[in-house]
């Protein structure tokens, strides 16, 4: 299996303060390669990428877009989207070729460890766990992984404002199974320190309720970005 090339795609915009770590994180692993699409950073980000020798290439800015122009130009017969302040574990390449082996697996992601001694975060963690296995719902900050070829069969990434990850999940389940590694990535904790650990996860649960009644997902980004859900 060592001989499936791994296409690893990391979207950034000015993420000079996680990029170097999170790169670092994919070195050394077997036949892999890595693809940094830069949205306009205004900082170091693209240096420190190029400075370890990965592809970095610009791209329009968000996420789904960014994510779509790398897969378009990956080598690799599988796909991993890789947040620029999520890091992998030791391993990883094995354990996403092993897992897309299994019966009826079209698409998986890893457990998640949020990067703060925080109680409260445990408990999004156990959440994350049980909703990604039970429900086959993982999210983006998961590192989704899947074939190239079943990523073009659905379309690739929606190319929405929000919810890209979501939405891509939900025609990934109408294809097959997406399967949870146990083994945890580690993400930044940035967004729960800003807002708060039960305000951050509330808002999370608000925007999918939102998206699922038809609310637009530009709607719900600014809602997001501006705070508007919730005044206390």
């Amino acid at each position: 299996m060592k001989n499936i090339k791994v296409s690893i795609i990391i979207p950034t915009l000015n993420e000079a303060d996680n990029i170097q770590q999170t790169i670092a994180t994919t070195q050394p692993s077997v036949n892999i390669e890595v693809i940094v699409v830069d949205g306009g950073s205004q900082d170091d980000t693209v240096a420190i990428a190029q400075s370890f020798g990965v592809k970095v290439i610009s791209s329009s800015p968000g996420r789904a877009i960014q994510m779509n122009t790398g897969a378009a130009l990956a080598a690799g017969e599988i796909l991993l989207f890789l947040h620029a302040d999520t890091r992998l574990p030791v391993g990883f390449d094995e354990m996403i070729r092993a897992a897309l082996q299994q019966p009826g697996v079209v698409a998986g992601a890893f457990a998640l460890r949020i990067d703060a001694d925080l109680a409260g975060l445990r408990w999004v963690e156990k959440g994350v766990y049980w909703r990604s296995r039970f429900l086959q719902m993982p999210y983006g900050d998961q590192a989704i992984f899947l074939t190239k070829s079943i990523f073009e069969e659905v379309g690739g990434f929606p190319e929405l404002p929000i919810m890209e990850d979501f939405e891509l999940i939900r025609r990934l389940k109408s294809v097959g199974k997406i399967t949870l590694i146990p083994v945890s990535v580690a993400t930044s904790a940035r967004r729960w320190l800003q807002r708060g650990v039960f305000k951050t996860t509330l808002i999370n649960q608000v925007v999918i309720i939102a998206y699922l009644l038809g609310v637009a997902p530009a709607q719900l980004r600014n809602w997001y970005r501006q705070g508007k859900f919730f005044r206390f």
